[in-house]
């Protein structure tokens, strides 16, 4: 059993000694700027692991604590996204075959429709309407049996939603699945009408079996804790209500939340969208295996470019763990995160030697406690990946600093920077690449593990703005 282990155990002593070791530590006093905002949050030098190298450099411009294992919260999506480019290829893209196991007489499919998942990890609302129309244009309107769904694609333990943080509602918590619709997620949205004194409820996708409050009355109160206005209860799968207000000088709002009743996602959605295009069926929506024949169409994702955008700009959680399981389906017929752990464990050792050693993998999101690695190890794979044919859609993967993404409220470096970043409570990083003045491009890495750890990111602000300036501190080898 792999699990979150600490070592490849199929790595033996003897390939261990052969691996290269680290080259030697680069330190120096870091800039002012930084030690004063790390002070500010009360926060040690010895909670601070980074790496700054300038691309196609032997060694760092300053390094401080790079050896350490440390909780790289969501930086991990930069070593599952680089290996997925690496491994799978930037042509990549997953397919969701539809069988139309029965012959079709009338509009009547005299069967069962099957849909099988492969993982992709974008198949949004949008998307599975095109699927449902395009068995519509094969003559379609009744199903004369069940729609039934293939999901053996993945496995392993089916976990709680709300074991990390105790939130099963945010959609952050969503687990994966071989056939993950919409992200198991329902989008409400907040439309003020001042005329009628009530703001509308709208909620996409339709759930069949769900109602949602129509309207809730507009109130007078400031735009600021407008969902805390609302008074909304979750509680009942069939119906969400709102016993609030919403405050008339809000704009339009949306609220995205996880699905309250995860196991039944799937079914709600597909027959709320089926009957709402006017489609009927006889039977139920259940769990079972596709036919071994020719599937009748397929609908394709985008390619491995496009989704790792959404992956690293924006963080995506669950997208990140369906392409972490998709690695280990793909190079061992094996979708499990036991698999997927191998098969990036395999990854890092082949390529980074004794950097990758002591690394500890668990769901390739970064949403974990357990996860390790350390800023050297980081800055190598982002070093790897400059030099590597995919280089450009990683780099446009990466927020860029002060503009778009999760770096869109940054201080540091504006327009010079893509950074991935990472947060978790006591988490809080950055890593990527900075366009400097002088047209130099250096990799950064920098992990604050602390319990103020989110107070520190003034200080990663300031050293990216230091590094885009091309600062350069006096170095000093340490032995």
């Amino acid at each position: 059993m792999l699990g979150r282990t600490w070592f490849f155990a199929s790595i033996t002593l003897a390939a261990w000694l052969s691996l290269p070791a680290p080259a030697k530590a680069v330190a120096a006093a870091l800039p002012v700027e930084v030690e004063t905002a790390l002070a500010a949050a009360k926060v040690p030098r010895e909670a601070l692991a980074l790496v700054v190298q300038e691309v196609g450099a032997a060694r760092p411009h300053l390094a401080l604590q790079a050896d350490e294992p440390v909780n790289p919260a969501s930086l991990m999506k930069l070593v599952t996204t680089a290996a997925a480019l690496d491994l799978l290829g930037p042509t990549w893209s997953w397919t969701t075959p539809v069988w139309l196991d029965g012959p079709v007489r009338d509009g009547v499919l005299d069967g069962h429709l099957v849909i099988k998942g492969s993982g992709d990890p974008k198949l949004t609302f949008e998307r599975v309407w095109l699927l449902l129309r395009r068995v519509q244009q094969l003559g379609v309107r009744h199903i004369r049996g069940d729609i039934v769904l293939d999901r053996s694609a993945f496995g392993g333990p089916e976990l709680d939603p709300a074991a990390f943080d105790g939130a099963p509602l945010r959609p952050q918590n969503v687990q994966p699945d071989a056939l993950l619709l919409n992200f198991r997620s329902l989008l409400i949205g907040f439309v003020p009408d001042a005329t009628r004194g009530v703001a509308t409820v709208m909620a996409e996708p339709p759930l069949a079996g769900m109602q949602v409050d129509a309207s809730v009355p507009l109130s007078d109160g400031p735009c600021t804790n407008w969902r805390g206005a609302l008074k909304a209860d979750f509680s009942d799968p069939a119906h969400l209500r709102f016993a609030g207000s919403y405050p008339r000088a809000c704009a339009e709002q949306q609220w995205p939340i996880a699905s309250i009743d995860p196991r039944h996602y799937n079914e709600r959605m597909l027959l709320g969208l089926w009957r709402e295009m006017g489609g009927t069926v006889t039977g139920i929506v259940r769990d079972g295996n596709a036919p071994m024949t020719p599937a009748s169409f397929a609908l394709t994702s985008p390619t491995l470019p496009e989704l790792i955008r959404d992956i690293n700009k924006f963080s995506n959680n669950v997208m990140a763990q369906q392409l972490f399981l998709t690695l280990g389906f793909v190079q061992r017929g094996d979708g499990t995160p036991d698999a997927a752990r191998a098969v990036l464990h395999h990854w890092l050792l082949s390529q980074f030697g004794a950097s990758a050693l002591n690394v500890v993998i668990d769901n390739g999101s970064g949403l974990s406690r357990e996860t390790r690695l350390s800023a050297r190890l980081l800055a190598q794979v982002l070093q790897a990946a400059w030099t590597s044919p995919a280089m450009p859609e990683l780099v446009a993967s990466l927020p860029l600093a002060g503009m778009d993404g999760t770096m869109r409220r940054a201080r540091g470096g504006f327009g010079r920077a893509h950074l991935k970043t990472g947060s978790l409570r006591d988490v809080a990083a950055v890593a990527g690449f900075v366009h400097a003045e002088s047209g130099g491009r250096y990799v950064l890495v920098a992990i604050v593990n602390h319990p103020n750890a989110n107070a520190a990111r003034p200080a990663l602000d300031a050293l990216v703005e230091w590094v885009a300036r091309d600062a350069r501190p006096e170095r000093r080898t340490l032995e």
